[in-house]
């Protein structure tokens, strides 16, 4: 049996959790969330608490009660307080920009990257270098983070790119030139 899979989830007061049809929906104050439930899991919501069990022995249902039981947690959670991920933009002349449902970046290239924000995530700026995704769905906030990162991950020689805050990249020596 699963060590995380049989651990409880526990439900805050404003968050409300419906099981009908092997599908799970979870909504709270920022937003509604539903997954699919395998054959294989059961859920039992009792009081303030989601408990998921397997109903047999197999090795893939094993795999999957620990997975599902974080990714239901991950809802519960997101919809209570939402996902961030805050990014860095360091380089020379590297910008970021945001409109309605769009964010413009500068990173260098001969012209503006212009990325569509997903509907339901919000997306703010600080400085035009430092960029704050928030969002209930961690996985859709951190697909829209790889995104914007890919277009210049960080590089080891300069330290310049898009980097995740806090991140530490080993830099590497350049050419030893002569001597």
């Amino acid at each position: 049996m699963s060590r995380i899979g049989k651990l409880p989830i526990k439900i805050p007061k404003n968050v409300a959790c419906e099981i009908t049809n092997g599908i799970i929906t979870v909504k709270g104050p920022f937003g509604t969330l539903e997954r699919s439930i395998p054959n294989e899991l059961t859920i039992d919501h009792q009081d303030n608490s989601l408990c998921i069990s397997v109903n047999d022995d197999s090795k893939q249902t094993r795999a999957l009660h620990g997975l599902f039981r974080t990714l239901v947690n991950n809802m519960v959670v997101g919809v209570h307080e939402r996902f961030e991920i805050n990014l860095e933009l360091k380089g020379v002349g590297y910008r970021c920009q945001t409109s309605k449902n769009q964010v413009t970046l500068s990173l260098g290239f001969s012209h503006p990257i212009n990325l569509d924000i997903p509907s339901d995530i919000e997306v703010q700026v600080d400085a035009n270098t430092n960029i704050k995704i928030l969002g209930p769905d961690k996985e859709i906030v951190g697909f829209f983070a790889s995104q914007i990162r890919n277009f210049r991950p960080p590089e080891p020689y300069n330290g310049k790119g898009v980097l995740y805050k806090d991140e530490v990249i080993l830099r590497k020596a350049g050419k030893a030139g002569k001597k």
